[in-house]
């Protein structure tokens, strides 16, 4: 098989992995999709996408994680989580992964409560932590995406534009 068909594969695998990745919690999405984007540029020699662009998208892959970290943390201190709620948290998020898409929004947001509730917040205390922590979640998610998205375009751009 020709070296640049297996790194177009590659790149492909990565980038799909990479974006999946950015949703699940399980997956470091925003470097595998980084990788992948770098598979890309180097099936091509980096002739059109060269060094600086991979700078750019190596700060957006580190944004990722910043957005990730900060959103739930300031969605849960919005709304009064305690320290344990944010680690019950992310449990909940990990094990929501196995119950679906569902899972994946519920699971933080029991985890939270949960967490609440064994510092001995009272349950209405404990559930807008939960539902603090679940919509800064979210709203990391949302952003992840985006950033992932904007990756991918900046990408695009400068290999066909």
């Amino acid at each position: 098989m020709d070296t640049t068909l297996l790194l177009w594969v590659l790149a492909v695998s990565l980038i799909i992995t990479g974006l999946v990745g950015i949703v699940l919690p399980l997956l470091p999405g925003a470097p595998l999709l980084f990788l992948g984007l770098v598979a890309a540029a180097w099936a091509e020699d980096f002739v059109y996408v060269g060094y600086g662009t991979l700078g750019v998208l190596a700060a957006l892959t580190a944004l990722i994680y910043v957005v990730d970290f900060l959103a739930g943390i300031l969605g849960a201190k919005h709304f009064g989580a305690s320290p344990r709620a944010m680690i019950g948290a992310g449990i909940g998020a990990i094990a929501g992964i196995f119950m679906g898409f569902i899972g994946i929004i519920i699971g933080p947001f029991l985890g939270a409560v949960i967490g609440e509730l064994s510092v001995r917040r009272e349950l209405t205390a404990a559930g807008m932590a939960g539902l603090g922590t679940t919509i800064g979640l979210l709203l990391g998610v949302a952003a992840k995406i985006a950033l992932g998205l904007t990756m991918v375009g900046i990408f695009v751009l400068v290999r066909f534009f």
